[in-house]
């Protein structure tokens, strides 16, 4: 059997019309004229009603319409409540929601499941929408000859995570959107990714329709064939979640042979790794801040200097508004993809945070700062939360949507914007030309410096500063104008504590206590709407609640948690995380080390999926892991410790495999270091704002900072933190107090002295040690 793979987002005949009293859409699998299926009408009532309830200003997202506007059809997903779903949900496919009623169907009628797997601002699975899933002829074929389920891949990590791995295993690749086919019994038989409508079509040999009908046939008659395949494919995915058999946490060595390969990969020219398509991946960047802040090795913060310069410059990074696109198509990071995501947006601004403090460019602070503006501007949920992302088409002139539309220009709407001169300087600066790159308009970027451009302009580099600042706000309202993006309003647990984490560093590293207020919200939302019971959410949109939470938003919600009491000192986001620390150990933790990425009281699949891999998201394994160490130091607590080193242990071999793991890496940075643990007591609150100043200032991620005032704060506190036990203002003043493993400096109330002691570093371990 051969096994199909084309391009994704990396990483029919005709039915009764009906007349116009009747249903306002029909399901097309519930169409008597559909071969060999039986209309149900209690269903097509409730399809109907769910339409109806969506109001009079409804507009369907289909090109299935009926003279008055309503949708010819409508199937299952109108009764979900996310966005990618109802994305979906006026399709002449049939589609189901995940779930065991789909497979019983199967089962019953002897056929295979078509299995389709995406997400809201997916543009290859918009485009597999608009070829495939909106063509009446393969939606025929779909209803008649398969059971069709679709995921979102954002609500459901685990189902998603199981079978794109199977894509991966059976293609050599994976990405969005996921086809597969599956067994009744949800084991698969066939994967890829994107596939065009027909044979030839965007150049592919095969097509979709071609493929549905040797699926259809081999499933048929061919089953041994079947059954081999499937029982192959489960005993790899199955002995991927099986323990590694390592007995020691790897030393150094496993971090400098990550750097070693990051830096073979590594673009010189354009930064960042390996070539088109790039994507963000902060989690090496932070790596290498760690590599460079334990060797002193240059080559290192070479590498994060440039690529963060890079990135900021180019097209990936929306210059107008903030924030950056998911990923550049090309090496020069000029021509994204341009949806954006929250996860990526709340690690950029973290990554941009810690190229400020190890290299003192302000020029990285202000992008960090436009970044996390964004994100509260427009991604911000009223109740307190975080929208998950944006689209990358918007509508055009002719209300088709086209990927990028928004956020291009030509010189044309320049000048119309900002007249005729100031149009000039914004065209040299942002590299607006005649004919851009995306159906020629151009993508904004800043191919000069400031210097560059100022003498190109022959003005000064103050005078054309201002005078672009000035030209970016009016770019900014005119652009609003414009028809948006469609944008993921539901909020996910783990992106959410992404983000906290992110407000709560900025709150610390550049000294605005407004972003620190903002984590809170965030926070603050999560802990009393989506932990019902004292068990996450996986999301909420609307009061609608979502699955439940998984590895990754216990692990991230923990981390921005930590990072929220580290900036505020509020207890209450310490006993937060611990509570949740608490569930992730009952629930996910594997007796052989690490964690699994469901509960062991969720949805039983083929098999149980231990997440080993940091891409655009870290892994939950390697945050999960970061935080044990953390609160192992902050309430002097070895066994979470021990759990932390069985969790590197489990996964060393995929440590000491290159650079697959650098969030993990970081981690083991942290266990093979003896971590700071730094306390500042004020005498009375605001006292230590010198003490916290200098702080700002050095790099040290391996560390917990904890700051009390004496009296009731210092009490509370010390009820969670033991290393306050004894621990004064000297003299009346804030007092600093730094230790490494059991050996303190001298207190002092110098700020100087204090930042000294924390730039001291020590080498990275060469071994690690046994495991406990």
């Amino acid at each position: 059997m051969a096994f199909l793979a084309s391009a994704g987002c990396q990483r029919g005949g005709a039915a009764k019309q009906p007349s116009r009293g009747e249903t306002a859409g029909l399901e097309l699998a519930a169409d008597p004229s559909v071969p060999g299926l039986k209309g149900d009408r209690a269903l097509d009532e409730r399809l109907a009603a769910a339409v109806a309830a969506k109001g009079s200003g409804y507009e369907p997202r289909t090109r299935h319409l009926l003279p008055d506007g309503r949708p010819r059809y409508t199937n299952r997903l109108i009764l979900e409540s996310s966005p990618y779903l109802l994305q979906h949900a006026h399709n002449p496919v049939s589609w189901y929601p995940w779930g065991d009623e789909p497979f019983a169907r199967a089962l019953k009628e002897g056929k295979p499941v078509f299995l389709s797997i995406g997400y809201s601002t997916c543009h290859w699975c918009h485009v597999m929408e608009e070829e495939s899933f909106e063509d009446e002829e393969i939606a025929r074929y779909l209803n008649e000859h398969y059971v069709a389920i679709k995921v979102d891949r954002e609500e459901r990590p685990g189902v998603d995570a199981l079978y794109l791995e199977a894509v991966i295993l059976m293609t050599g690749r994976g990405g969005w959107p996921a086809t597969l086919v599956l067994t009744p019994s949800r084991e698969p038989f066939f994967a890829g990714t994107y596939f065009p409508a027909r044979d030839g079509d965007r150049g592919g040999s095969t097509g979709l329709l071609t493929i549905l009908r040797a699926l259809d046939a081999e499933y048929g008659q061919r089953s041994g064939d079947v059954v081999e395949v499937t029982q192959e494919v489960v005993r790899r995915l199955r002995a991927r979640s099986q323990s590694s058999g390592a007995t020691a946490l790897p030393g150094a060595q496993a971090m400098a042979q990550a750097v070693s390969s990051l830096g073979q990969a590594y673009d010189a020219a354009h930064g960042g790794f390996g070539g088109a398509p790039k994507f963000p991946r902060p989690s090496t960047l932070a790596l290498l801040g760690r590599h460079h802040r334990r060797t002193k090795d240059p080559r290192s913060l070479a590498m994060v200097e440039r690529t963060l310069a890079a990135m900021a410059a180019g097209g990936i990074h929306d210059q107008i508004g903030g924030g950056f696109h998911r990923y550049s198509t090309d090496d020069r990071w000029l021509l994204p993809h341009f949806e954006k995501m929250l996860y990526d947006n709340a690690q950029l601004a973290v990554a941009y945070l810690e190229g400020f403090q190890l290299t003192g460019r302000e020029d990285f602070a202000r992008v960090a700062r436009e970044t996390l503006d964004y994100l509260d501007r427009e991604l911000s949920d009223p109740e307190g939360g975080f929208y998950s992302a944006t689209d990358a088409d918007s509508p055009g002139p002719d209300g088709r949507r086209e990927e990028g539309r928004f956020f291009t220009w030509t010189p044309r709407e320049l000048e119309a914007v900002l007249g005729r001169d100031r149009a000039r300087s914004a065209s040299t600066w942002f590299g607006v030309v005649e004919r851009g790159q995306v159906g020629g308009r151009s993508v904004l970027h800043t191919p000069l410096t400031l210097v560059e451009a100022a003498h190109e302009l022959r003005t000064s580099a103050p005078d054309l500063r201002e005078r672009l600042e000035r030209a970016r706000e009016e770019l900014y309202r005119a652009r609003a104008r414009r028809p948006p993006p469609a944008r993921d309003d539901k909020v996910v647990a783990a992106w959410n504590g992404l983000a906290v984490s992110a407000f709560a560093r900025a709150s610390q590293v550049l000294g605005e206590p407004g972003y620190a207020a903002r984590a809170a919200r965030a926070a603050g939302f999560v802990v009393r709407d989506m932990k019902p019971g004292g068990r996450l959410l996986r999301s909420w949109r609307g009061r609608a609640a979502g699955r439940p939470g998984t590895l990754d938003d216990y692990a991230f919600v923990t981390q921005g948690l930590l990072d929220l009491y580290e900036a505020t000192h509020d207890p209450r986001w310490l006993e937060e995380a611990m509570s949740l620390e608490d569930v992730l150990e009952r629930h996910f933790a594997d007796p052989g080390g690490g964690f699994f990425l469901t509960a062991d009281d969720d949805e039983a699949l083929l098999a149980r999926e231990k997440p080993s891999y940091d891409g655009a998201e870290p892994s939950g394994n390697s945050v999960a892991a970061m935080n044990l160490l953390r609160l192992a130091e902050l309430c002097s607590d070895d066994r979470m410790r021990r759990l932390a080193e069985r969790a590197l242990v489990a996964f060393a071999p995929r440590m000491e495999d290159g650079a697959s793991l650098p969030a993990m890496l970081s981690a083991l940075d942290f266990a093979l270091d003896r971590p700071l643990e730094i306390v500042l007591v004020a005498p009375r609150p605001g006292s230590a704002t010198a003490l916290e100043a200098a702080q700002r200032r050095v790099f040290v991620p391996n560390r917990i900072y904890v700051v009390a005032t004496e009296g009731e704060d210092l009490v509370a506190q010390m009820r969670l933190v033991p290393l306050l036990e004894g621990k004064r203002a000297r003299g009346g003043k804030a007092t600093a107090y730094v230790c490494r493993g059991q050996v303190c400096e001298l207190p002092t109330s110098d700020p100087e002295v204090f930042a000294a002691q924390l730039a001291r570093t020590e080498p990275p371990a060469s071994k690690g040690a046994a495991a406990p």
